[in-house]
């Protein structure tokens, strides 16, 4: 007996919604949002480890518990401030490219 085998794509399509409808919209970028929390999660992460720091001396640079540093790093719980705290912490510059702006350095 063969079992059927879907794509990521067909489930998506079944249980969201075709794309281009709005309920599939607004899942894209709920997943976009939280791939690029991850990814930030990950850049603070190394920027601590670079420095041979621990969460938790990170958490006292800026304020916060080793469990919340724990949770930024994950992609959880960021925000532009928090990661802005937090990279400031670690000594990194950051710039962000706006959209119609151009390069911020923050």
């Amino acid at each position: 007996m063969a079992m059927k085998v879907y794509t990521l794509g067909e489930v998506e399509d079944r249980y969201i919604g075709q794309v281009g409808t709005p309920k599939r919209d607004e899942y894209e970028m709920k997943v976009k949002a939280e791939i690029e929390a991850y990814h930030v999660g990950e850049a603070l992460k190394q920027a601590r480890l670079a420095l041979g720091l621990t969460q938790e001396e990170v958490g006292e640079r800026m304020g916060l518990h080793r469990a919340q540093v724990c949770r930024m790093e994950s992609g959880k719980s960021i925000t532009l401030a928090s990661m802005m705290r937090a990279f400031r912490a670690l000594g990194v510059e950051v710039a962000l490219e706006m959209k119609g702006i151009g390069k911020v350095a923050l």
